[in-house]
């Protein structure tokens, strides 16, 4: 397939296998080679080849990767950086001094410690609100500073479900055509483009940490944005370059390659959480569960109406086990233990891999909303559930609680 074949309306799954992926031009190698260099030969004096200049600035690897994530989320440009968090940064960079960007309230510690220790000290206000819950809540927060609206969904680690085309109908209602508007920038990690396709329901900005689903086996780190808006993509390819974020060729290989299985990965990641969410909704000996997937009992969902703008429940669990169990003790020492005691589940920091892992957020990937207004509980445990038999990780599981 040639890259002028790929259109939008190829099924997610021929675009995850073809976009960007397209045979070597030059020899029509099927896999296209990795450009591991930093600099090209000019034909002339300020004349390079096909505009390849320098790495940091552009890269056939990375244009690859560009090409294919933007073709998942339906079209436009895709911007890539060397990590997630690079990506926050420049996308951050798109509220001025002395503006204000509306957050929703549950966000990975990395975004709220960018926003709080770096933009709110060069003149930019984070105000964080619950988009997930009083639907009034997005029109009381804009005003006439507010230029960015930014949100996850689900969100990280309490997997609240943001209706994304509502957002963008407040923000519209509330601003009208005014080409200075604020952005709807979502965070579409947790849910990935097989899942939802936000630039679709309304949103100006997609972007991913791409060390997660996207790549799927937790061997790189990555970012990248999708806007189908020219005048943002040229601004995000200028931060690109200018602030040198870049990621590296074989980094984008390897997402590449990741790319190719995703949509097999998450079926399978979405049909073992939500087998897990139901196990852990069964059991009495936990206070709460989260995932979207669950639609019926105590554990429902509570934002199930927005769930119609994913096609599942995500590959993510986050639950908080009741005190005492067979120790007696708190939830929070429960929570510790389990998370010590499983064995497939691997108790690590990141998401999105093949293999399962356990964590607490509290005391790990949100340690830096430690006593703010979005700290999280002690006792949450997150899982990311891996693409395992499930019945080795349900075992694996009721060992750890049992012995909590």
């Amino acid at each position: 397939m040639r890259a002028d074949d790929i259109r939008p309306d190829l099924a997610i799954e021929t675009l995850a296998v073809h976009a960007g992926q397209e045979p070597d031009e030059a020899t029509g190698a099927v896999a296209p080679p990795i450009y591991q260099t930093s600099t090209y030969q000019q034909d002339g004096v300020g004349r390079p080849r096909r505009g390849y200049d320098y790495a940091r600035t552009v890269n056939p690897t990375r244009d690859r990767l560009q090409r294919a994530v933007a073709a998942l989320e339906g079209g436009g440009e895709g911007i890539a950086f060397a990590s997630g968090s690079a990506a926050t940064a420049a996308i951050a960079e798109l509220a001025a001094p002395g503006s204000e960007i509306v957050v929703g309230d549950d966000v990975y510690g990395g975004t709220y410690r960018y926003l709080e220790r770096v933009r709110r000290p060069n003149g930019v206000e984070p105000r964080y609100v619950d988009l997930a819950g009083d639907p009034d809540a997005l029109w009381e927060a804009l005003t006439e500073r507010t230029q960015l609206v930014w949100f996850e969904t689900p969100t990280n680690p309490l997997l609240k479900v943001i209706d994304i085309a509502a957002t963008a109908r407040t923000v519209r209602e509330r601003y009208g055509d005014r080409p200075d508007r604020p952005l709807i920038v979502v965070d579409n990690t947790f849910a990935t483009p097989v899942l939802q396709r936000p630039l679709d329901l309304g949103a100006d900005l997609v972007f991913h940490s791409a060390t997660k689903y996207l790549a799927g086996h937790s061997d790189t780190v990555l970012g990248v944005a999708v806007t189908r808006d020219p005048a943002i993509a040229e601004r995000l390819r200028f931060l690109q370059n200018a602030m040198g974020g870049v990621p590296g060729p074989f980094d984008c290989f390897l997402v590449l390659r990741g790319l190719r299985t995703l949509h097999l990965r998450v079926e399978r990641h979405v049909a073992n959480a939500t087998a897990i969410a139901h196990f852990l909704a069964d059991r009495p000996d936990v206070a709460w569960v989260s995932h979207p997937g669950l639609v019926a009992g105590p554990h429902a969902h509570p934002h199930a109406p927005a769930t119609g703008q994913m096609s599942g429940g995500g590959g993510m669990v986050s639950f908080r086990p009741a005190a005492g169990g067979a120790r007696g003790r708190t939830a929070a020492e429960r929570a510790t233990a389990i998370a010590e005691a499983t064995r497939i589940f691997t108790l690590a920091e990141s998401l999105g891999g093949v293999e399962s892992l356990i964590e607490i957020p509290a005391r790990m990937t949100h340690a830096s909303v430690a006593g703010s207004p979005l700290e999280v509980p002690d006792e949450l445990i997150r899982l990311s559930v891996g693409i395992e038999a499930i019945g080795d990780l349900i075992a694996d599981l009721a060992n750890a609680l049992d012995a909590s």
